[in-house]
Parts: C-alpha cells; structure tokens; sequence
C-alpha cells in the first residue's frame, strides 16, 4: 500500500483512453532495470513490534529519508531503492538503509508477518489510509510484509506482455519467498501466512491476462469506480503494470530477511522479464489452475506441486531449477548471474519458512525473533558486489 498516484486517465478515471495511453512513463527509464522494495516490522528492544514508523521518519537522517516511508500500520516501514542496473546496485542502496533505521533505536525484522503476539493494531493518520481503513475495517489486524519488484518496460504493450507472462511465475515466486509460518506465536500450517492475510483484503488478487494496454485501462477505470477509490494504486493486484512509474511491479511474494535474498529474487525477476519478452507465447494456463498452484505455494513453499503448462505440474524445486536455467543468461547480460547463486542456496537449504521452522525447534518463538533481527540488521555474512558474483564481506 503505497503513496498516490495518479490514475494515467486522471484522478476521476473517467478521461479519454487516447490521453491515458500518452499519459504514462513506460520508456522513461532503461528497460530492465530494476526498483526494489521491502515491507519491514519494526520491534523494540524487547523484540516486541513497536508501533514507531512515525518516530523513525522523524529521527532518521534527512538523506535517507526519501527512500524510506510508512505504510498503513505504525509497526512497519517501507525502504525502497531508485532506478538500479542491476541487483548488486539495489543492494547497494537498500543495506544502508537498514543501518540508517537501526541507528535511531529501533530494530527490524524481515518477514512476512510477525511471529509473536501483535496485540492491538495501531495505524498511521493519514487520508490515504484512512480511505483503507474504512474500506477493510475489522480485517486489518497485523501488517502483512512484501517484497515488491519493479522491472523498467519499453513501452505500454511490452508492459501488458510480461505483465500477464509474470503472472504465471507467481506461484513459483512465492514457493521461493515464503516466509511467514508463525502467527501469534503458533505455527499456522502454511508456509505464508501472509499471503492468507492479504486474501482477505479486497483487490489483492492474481489479475486476469489483458488483451492490450488499452483493455488494461478499462478494467483499471472500472474497477477504480467500483471501489470508490481515487486511482489504480488502490488496485493490490500480485502483479501490475504501473503506468506512473513505467514499470511492471511484482508484489505477491514475501518480503525476505536479508537484503541479499530480497535483491536475489529482484534478478530473477528482471531475468524473467527479458526472457518473457523474447517468448512467443505463453503456456494456456487456466487462471483458476494458477491461483490453485499459488495456494499450493503458500500452504507448502518448496514443497508444493505446481502447474507449468496444461498437462504438467511438478515439484516446485524441479520447476524452479528449470527455470534458473532458462533465466541464467538474461541474468548474465543484465549483470544479476552472481545473485542467482542465493536462489540456488534456497533449493539446497530452504526457504525463510523452513528456517524458521529449524529455529523455532531449537529456542521457540524468542529464539526466533533473536534470529530473525540479527539476520534483518546483516549479521549474514554475505554482500553482492555490482556486476560480480556472491562474496564475502
């Protein structure tokens, strides 16, 4: 949930379609490249979740500040990079950010929902969010966290193309990035529970495949009306194009631990891009046989079956380790190869739900929030260095 933009057919929706297509900033930046950004809980000294996003935008050193904001609840903050070439430059940026966070006092914790009790929600006074408010009441109970990827598109049409190719990625993505088992202190059974929380929000959904920019629009315009809302980033779709920025932003994934997952997942989002826009086509998958891979995701991570085309599901590991392949030398040109060294680290050891799970077995939820703010603060030992492979500090 994010700061306004504008609707590309004006703030009311209802403008020509012949303005909205020119009312964009598709081709504005490089194509490919790519923006980063992390949904973080904040948590006090006792690693209890601390309603403090105002008071870190207060305390934090101006120069960080435009690359950090709020969101809708007080115990989360989004840190999000500019225009980056590549994954080592987006680590670059958010890494700093993080430190510039812990220095006023307050600590962090990368996942997709907080482990431990949350107690009562506690929101930011804003009209943006105020209109959210009213609009989810009782169900806004815990700030769900996402790692959300930004990929620069050429043009509209190109835009709409991956945008209904990455769809069919999400369910991958997901088992790759689950990480949020624990709920209120219990194990919740899924591998996400986060994206069980945003299943409940209105428009966070799998969007259906468009036919062209223009049908984008309508549906957007429609929706938009129907809704009440101002413009098209009320729309919490998993995958979106977003005209304002000229980009394709993927959102439905959690957000990771570390910087250096998160800008990892960023790659292969990027390589993807590229390879979907050389694809001819698409495999014909059903919408409905998508979304069911997705639940099957976020119920068992890695250890889900999911669809890749209409006669074939496999095991999430096999279907990724195809993937990897496919995507590899996209990633090479564009510089992200070496960060693909972290997905394959994830196949071999797991998830963020699967460490958990280890953890929590050894020292129970207070080992697991030690854990999990030692591991977000950067105790892991590892960088990405722009334009090089995996290395050590």
């Amino acid at each position: 949930m994010e700061t306004p933009a504008r609707h590309p057919a004006g703030p009311s929706g209802s403008g020509p379609e012949e303005e909205a297509v020119k009312d964009h900033r598709f081709g504005a930046s490089s194509p490919l490249s790519i923006g980063v950004e992390e949904e973080l809980l904040l948590i006090d000294g006792r690693r209890c979740l601390s309603p403090a996003a105002e008071a870190v935008m207060a305390a934090i050193e101006p120069e960080a500040r435009e690359q950090v904001s709020t969101e809708i609840f007080a115990g989360q903050i989004e840190l999000k990079t500019g225009i980056c070439l590549d994954a080592g430059q987006a680590a670059a940026e958010l890494r700093p950010l993080r430190r510039a966070i812990g220095r006023t006092g307050i600590g962090l914790v990368g996942a997709g929902i907080y482990p431990g009790e949350t107690g009562e929600a506690v929101f930011i006074d804003k009209p943006r969010y105020e209109l959210v408010r009213e609009d989810l009441a009782g169900i806004l109970s815990t700030p769900p966290c996402g790692l959300h990827v930004h990929v620069g598109m050429p043009d509209p049409e190109t835009a709409i193309v991956v945008a209904n190719a990455m769809r069919l990625h999400l369910p991958l993505l997901q088992a790759l990035t689950a990480n949020s088992p624990y709920r209120d202190g219990e194990d919740s059974g899924l591998a996400s529970a986060r994206m069980a929380v945003v299943r409940s929000y209105p428009r966070f959904e799998l969007p259906r495949e468009f036919r062209d920019y223009a049908d984008f629009l309508r549906v957007a315009d429609q929706l938009i009306l129907a809704a009440g809302v101002e413009d098209y980033t009320y729309l919490w779709w998993d995958v979106r194009p977003h005209p304002n920025l000229g980009t394709v932003e993927v959102r439905g994934m959690d957000v990771q631990t570390e910087v250096n997952t998160n800008v990892a997942i960023a790659a292969l989002v990027q390589g993807l891009a590229a390879k979907e826009i050389d694809r001819a086509q698409t495999p014909p998958l059903a919408r409905e046989a998508v979304e069911e891979s997705y639940h099957q995701a976020g119920r068992h991570g890695l250890d889900a079956r999911l669809m890749v085309d209409d006669h074939t599901a496999l095991p999430a590991r096999e279907v990724a380790r195809r993937v990897l392949d496919e995507t590899r030398p996209y990633a090479s040109q564009l510089g992200g190869e070496g960060a693909l060294e972290e997905i394959e680290r994830i196949l071999l050891e797991g998830n963020g739900a699967e460490r958990q799970r280890r953890v929590f077995a050894e020292g129970g939820i207070d080992g697991l929030l030690v854990h999990l703010a030692q591991r977000t603060a950067g105790h892991d030992g590892l960088s990405y260095s722009p334009r090089a492979p995996l290395g050590d500090d």
